[in-house]
């Protein structure tokens, strides 16, 4: 007799998830993570708040991205949300009125958590390089580090990793100059 299988988890079973969690389904698995303690929230905000400007608004910078916190992408059968999303003007012009995103954004950032630092290296960085994003960012503000991948064919290349106070130059934001120490809350 062969092995029981197990039933692939669904939107449903997203929605039926307590709203203290944040839901992802990879691979027909279903992850349920906790709200991010603050330490990662302050990373995430101060990151969002560095970009914006330069970035989303081309208020001292280049422009040309939308950037999204905590947006839902559907990704083939794949349901993620990454902490911060961005997307070229060129690629999305005007931010959809929905719920979900179907476009792979161009960059992702994933502010690790113990909770989520292997969820998030080893389960969605695969799916990222399928869809083609072509620039991830893992923060720790535990370790105080960034690191910076590039997409190089099917997968990542990981950039020179940054830590504690310094300024940074990353792609694909490098024509702002970040102060690191920014991110993490003192």
């Amino acid at each position: 007799m062969g092995g029981s299988r197990q039933r692939k988890a669904s939107y449903a079973d997203l929605e039926a998830l307590p709203e203290h969690v944040v839901g992802e389904i990879i691979d027909g698995v279903l992850y349920a993570s906790p709200r991010p303690a603050s330490r990662h929230a302050v990373a995430t905000i101060e990151l969002t708040h560095e970009l914006m400007g330069p970035f989303g608004r081309g208020q001292g910078g280049p422009g040309g991205w939308r950037l999204l916190i905590e947006p839902e992408l559907h990704l083939g059968k794949d349901v993620l949300v990454p902490d911060i999303a961005g997307w070229r003007r060129a690629r999305m012009p005007q931010t959809p009125d929905t719920a979900a995103f179907t476009l792979a954004p161009d960059w992702v950032c994933e502010v690790l958590s113990p909770s989520t630092r292997n969820l998030d290296r080893k389960a969605k960085l695969p799916v990222y390089a399928r869809e083609g994003v072509r620039h991830v960012w893992l923060v720790d503000p535990d370790t105080r580090t960034l690191e910076v991948f590039r997409l190089e064919g099917n997968h990542y290349l990981p950039m020179t990793p940054h830590s504690g106070q310094v300024r940074v130059r990353a792609e694909p934001f490098e024509s702002l100059e970040l102060h690191l120490a920014l991110l993490w809350e003192e």
